[in-house]
């Protein structure tokens, strides 16, 4: 596709940007983007309500958007300390593809958009909460607490949590205790996917001075808020079977599921403080992901073989 040429001028100084719609598409981070929509869908599935067919897609793409829209203003933000870290460095901005102006106007209309279309669309209890998410991860965790508390990803892991109570909204126009867990899987399970990344990126956050539990806490304080939390993301896991709106079966999947997240867990915790590879942590950091995906495909086949059998 032929490049775009815009000229701005971000309050510095003034040059082209060249962007491409490839650009715009990596500042809504589309990674983290399909595990949003994947758990808000996962959310509507299980609420006791039959949805819209229409109504249910419209409110997904509302919610992606909205989404990606975060991811753009966390990305507007956070662009001078992407630029020096190996994981962020290939980002747009700091790469120069697009302009802060750019990135932050996209971000801040699709935020509208996005909140605006799901209230018309759906309900304004699901915007509402649509529109918190947006405010806590960019204004609450990127502009204040990514930077100044090692705890900012435990506070800030809320708003990651939130889209399956945004799905479930959204279908019942309710808040109950069941999408409430959902939530609870969610945030508890943050800190140790996060905490392992950044066992093995150290040395990124310190130069970006971001203050991660490993260079502020030290890494043996870390491994062992891992492993208590691992234990907690397995005992949350049980609940939906616990509180009855999911079956025993899923209880015991989540079961071992769980209890992987505890062994990989405890490896971490008995990692030699020498091994500079970081092996286990990485290997726990790749399982917490399996676990998040697994955890909520079952639920979601779980509710669909329940709303057949109903």
């Amino acid at each position: 596709m032929a490049l775009v040429e815009r000229k701005y001028v971000d309050g510095r100084d003034g040059r082209l940007s060249e962007a491409t719609a490839g650009d715009f598409i990596a500042l809504l981070k589309p990674r983290v983007m399909s595990l949003v929509v994947f758990t808000a869908f996962v959310g509507m599935v299980l609420a006791p309500a039959t949805p819209n067919p229409l109504l249910a897609v419209i409110a997904i793409l509302a919610i992606a958007v909205g989404a990606g829209a975060a991811g753009a203003l966390n990305m507007w933000y956070d662009a001078d300390i992407d630029a020096k870290m190996t994981r962020t460095v290939g980002r747009p901005l700091p790469r120069g593809r697009v302009a802060p102006g750019e990135a932050l106007g996209f971000g801040l209309f699709l935020s509208a958009f996005s909140v605006m279309t799901l209230g018309l669309m759906a309900n304004w209890l699901a915007a509402s909460l649509l529109a918190f998410t947006i405010f806590f991860y960019v204004v609450i965790y990127t502009m204040w607490l990514k930077r100044s508390t090692p705890q900012n990803i435990v506070i800030g892991g809320a708003a990651g949590a939130l889209p399956p109570v945004i799905g479930w909204a959204a279908i019942t126009g309710t808040v109950t205790l069941e999408s409430l867990v959902l939530f609870l899987i969610i945030f508890l399970w943050t800190p140790p996917h996060f905490w392992a990344l950044a066992l093995f990126k150290t040395g990124d956050y310190a130069r970006a001075g971001i203050p991660m539990m490993p260079n502020v806490a030290g890494e043996e304080h870390t491994k062992r808020q891992i492993f208590a939390y691992a234990v907690l993301v397995a005992v949350s896991g049980l609940l939906p079977s616990v509180l009855g709106f999911a079956s025993i079966a899923y209880g015991a999947i989540a079961a071992v599921l769980g209890c992987g997240f505890v062994w990989y867990s405890w490896r971490v915790l008995k990692m030699d403080q020498g091994d500079r590879t970081m092996g286990p942590a990485k290997a726990l950091f790749a399982y917490s992901l399996v676990y998040l995906f697994a955890i909520f495909a079952v639920l979601l086949l779980d509710g669909m073989i329940s709303r057949i059998g109903a």
